[in-house]
């Protein structure tokens, strides 16, 4: 699995012209699932955006995770993650998971995020969503979890 983080100082996201989640300061991300991926790295991959550092302490340095800061979770599902771009000019798709596979583990990976952060705000899987933000910093980081990778670490 896949997860784009980006630091914002707020984020929403729209389906249809209407405002279906919105945050303030804390993470957006973008979740994308592959071929391969089961609830193990759903919940590896969760625990690293829960735990990744990525605000800034009173030294200016990057030593705050997600749960510290208590800012909010923008979850929003993005299959184009999974793309493969190593040839020609346009993406293919054979690495991602196939759409019912991805909307069970962005469901399930919404789910357990519910357990573990109290502000969480979703798009929608298989929509046409606009997605806005202001990223601050700019931060971004890219989070992969591969089934060869994932270990039997637990979110804490």
């Amino acid at each position: 699995m896949i997860a784009l983080l980006q630091r914002v100082t707020h984020a929403y996201v729209q389906v249809d012209g209407k405002e279906i989640g919105r945050i303030d300061a804390g993470l957006l991300v973008l979740v994308g699932v592959e071929r391969g991926d089961s609830q193990k790295e759903a919940d590896r991959l969760l625990e690293r955006v829960l735990n990744y550092r990525v605000f800034c302490d009173d030294t200016g340095k990057m030593n705050i995770n997600l749960k510290d800061h208590a800012g909010g979770l923008l979850l929003v599902p993005q299959f184009t993650l999974a793309a493969d771009t190593t040839r020609g000019n346009r993406a293919g798709f054979s690495s991602a998971a196939p759409p019912e596979i991805g909307k069970h583990l962005f469901d399930y990976f919404v789910h357990q995020a519910r357990h573990y952060h109290p502000k969480i705000a979703t798009g929608i899987f298989g929509a046409d969503m606009q997605v806005s933000l202001c990223n601050d910093g700019p931060v971004t980081f890219w989070l992969q979890v591969s089934p060869q990778t994932t270990d039997d670490s637990t979110i804490s």
